[in-house]
Formats: structure tokens, sequence, C-alpha cells
């Protein structure tokens, strides 16, 4: 029984609770029903038969006595057995019906709590509170979830203020480094090679620490941005694409936008998310190579895929590439600059407009990363 619902546990047991019951009491029926039967054979087999003693008990197919009334007793008793086993298959089936419908009344309000908890997100913490009008039985679990998902909103909270806080103290003296590095080159000109090597390295370092913290400042600071904008995504993504043309040309690589659709959003928070996975496209597609952006709907869902040629993610890395700082391979990603903070804004961003981004196709051909976001219509009835 570990593979049944709780409902259907609830049936069966009671279904068996029943069926013992029933027959234990046809047993007891029965047996007192067939005294009763042969006490009634005795008096008519002593008032037939007066020169003899009066019968202990009354054997139809035994006594001297009118076929007539033989007949009559004998069909009572098997008539009496076989209704009694009738009446107890009836009533252990309609126990197990109304044990079924009964029982799932009962559950509604587990199911309810269940759906509840479905609900709970990482990025909706704060907006999740368990109902306390739940049966007694659970209302001492809904105030320890409700108990629970406070304590981990503050541990997040505390977690983007600290990122927050650690990004913009060290932006500055990144900047300041920075800027010290590039005005020691151009002012000597005539520097060793290992020594212009080692200034090279610290300005191409500084400059991938300056991004990284930029967009850990942004990450924590996604919740501060309104995204109450109607947002058309055909034109946005055609704005993202002239801004990476220079990055496409160097590599010969063309890029293509078709179809439009209208969301509900932060403008700004959608252009990173489509700057971000083609820009992610760019660096990793084979040079000469096609990026294409499509966008299409339907009643309630805007689905906007960026394909390109590259040499695909393994499936076991799918879904940890959506994970601050992961790296599918570190050496090629620090040669193109990542820091592998790009994805986990793009799905930090798709989280907060209440929408999902997942690997939708993945091969040695290329890969399709697929965003769906609410449509404007559907942001509107939620709302």
């Amino acid at each position: 029984m570990k593979g049944l619902s709780l409902q259907w546990r609830i049936t069966i047991m009671t279904a068996l609770l029943t069926c013992a019951a029933c027959v234990l009491t046809n047993c007891l029926v029965g047996y007192t029903g067939m005294r009763y039967m042969d006490a009634i054979g005795s008096d008519i087999s002593a008032f037939n038969a007066t020169d003899e003693d009066s019968p202990q008990a009354f054997d139809p197919t035994k006594a001297t006595l009118d076929e007539k009334v033989t007949i009559v007793v004998n069909d009572a008793q098997e008539s009496f057995g076989t209704t009694t086993w009738y009446i107890t298959a009836g009533i252990t089936l309609l126990g197990g019906v109304l044990a079924y419908f009964v029982s799932g009344r009962a559950l509604k309000p587990l199911r309810a709590f269940a759906a509840q908890v479905e609900r709970v997100q990482p990025d909706n913490l704060s907006e999740i509170k368990l109902s306390k009008d739940v049966p007694t039985e659970l209302q001492r679990c809904s105030a320890s979830f409700n108990d629970m998902i406070a304590r981990l909103d503050e541990g997040f909270s505390a977690q983007r203020q600290f990122t927050g806080n650690a990004a913009h103290e060290l932006r500055t003296p990144l900047a300041l480094m920075q800027a010290q590095i590039e005005l020691f080159i151009s002012e000597h000109s005539g520097l060793q090679p290992e020594t212009a090597e080692l200034l090279g390295l610290l300005q191409e370092q500084t400059e991938r620490m300056s991004r990284m913290t930029k967009v850990l400042l942004e990450m924590s600071e996604l919740r501060s941005v309104p995204c109450e904008d109607d947002v058309e995504l055909g034109p946005l993504s055609e704005e993202v694409l002239t801004d990476l043309a220079p990055l496409a040309e160097n590599k010969g690589m063309a890029l293509n936008c078709a179809g439009d659709a209208l969301v509900i959003g932060s403008d700004t928070l959608l252009y990173r998310l489509v700057f971000n996975l083609v820009e992610n496209a760019i660096r990793y597609s084979r040079p000469g190579s096609t990026v294409n952006v499509s966008i299409c709907d339907n009643n309630s869902r805007v689905f906007l895929r960026v394909e390109d040629q590259g040499p695909g993610i393994p499936k076991q890395y799918q879904e940890s590439i959506f994970q601050p700082f992961f790296r599918l391979d570190k050496s090629r990603s620090r040669a193109y600059g990542g820091a592998g903070l790009g994805l986990a804004l793009v799905w930090e961003i798709a989280a907060l407009h209440g929408g999902a981004v997942e690997v939708e196709v993945s091969s040695e051909n290329g890969t399709t990363m697929l965003v769906s976001l609410p449509k404007r219509s559907a942001a509107l009835t939620e709302q």
C-alpha cells in the first residue's frame, strides 16, 4: 500500500473493516436464525408425533412430516443464508464507496494545505503565509511551516543584503585600481615585456572583477525594480541585437530576430535578460554561424527562444548552469571573460516576472534556451 494515496488507504481499510464486521454479523445472525428455525421444526415435529418424546433438534430431511412442511422449512434456511451473504457483499461495497467520498471530503483541507506549500518559491517567501483556517491536526504544522518560511526569508534577505553591500564596497576600490593601472600604462610606454604582461593581466582581472561586482549588485537590487511596464519583446530584442552586432561581426556571425509579444515587466531587466542570453550564444557559437531569436505566444504564455550553433550543454549540467558562479568549462569561460553569473541573473529576472528559463534543446549542433513569461492579459488577470 506504499504507492497508494491516503484517500485510497482509508477507503481500503474502511472497506476491510466493514467486510469483517458484516461477516461476523452474518455468522452470528445466521447461527441464531438457524437455531430459531430448528426450534420451529422441533415444535412441528412434536405436534405431529405425539407418541414420541419431543425432539431436541429438527432435521427436515429425516423427519417424517408432510412433504410441504419439509420443503418450506428447508428452503427458508437456504434462502436465509444466501440473503445474508448478499447483504454482506452489498454493505461492504456501499461502505467502501461511501468511505472513498467521505474520506475525500475529509482530506480536502489537506489538499488545500499541500497546494499552498507547492506555491512556495525562493523569490516569493515574503508573500507566502499558510492559512490558519485548517483542521486542528494541521494547525501546529501550519504554524511551524510559517515560522520556517519566515526564517528562510530572513536568511535570503540577509544574503542578498550582504551580497549588495559587498559588491558596493568592492566597486569603488576596483574602479580606482583599474584607473591607476590604465594611467600607469599610458604614462610608461617603454615597459619591459614582463612588466607589460603583468600589468595587462592585472588590468584584465580588475575588469573581470568589476563586471562581477556589477552583476552581483544588480542581482541584489532586482526586487527593488518596479515591473509594471508594457514591454514589447520584438523591438527590445532588435535593440539587443543591434548593440551586440559588433561582437557578432568579430566572429563573422549573423543575428536574426522574428516575432513579437507584449508582456508586463521591467524594460531594463528584460533587456538584460535577452542581452545575456544572446551574448552568451555569440560567445560560445562557432565562427560564421547564426544566432536566432524567436518570440511567440499562446493564450497565457509568451515564449522567447535563443538558438545558437555552439558545442551544446551536457544533460547533467542543463540545470546547474543557472546557479551563480557555475561554469561548464572554467578555462574557456575565463578566456571569454565569463564569471558564471550571466545565466544566474537571467534566471532571477525570469522568476521575478513570474516566468522560467530552461534549456529546451541541446546537442553538438547547438543549444536552444527557452524563456517562458506570463502574457500581458494573463498577468493582469493574476493581479
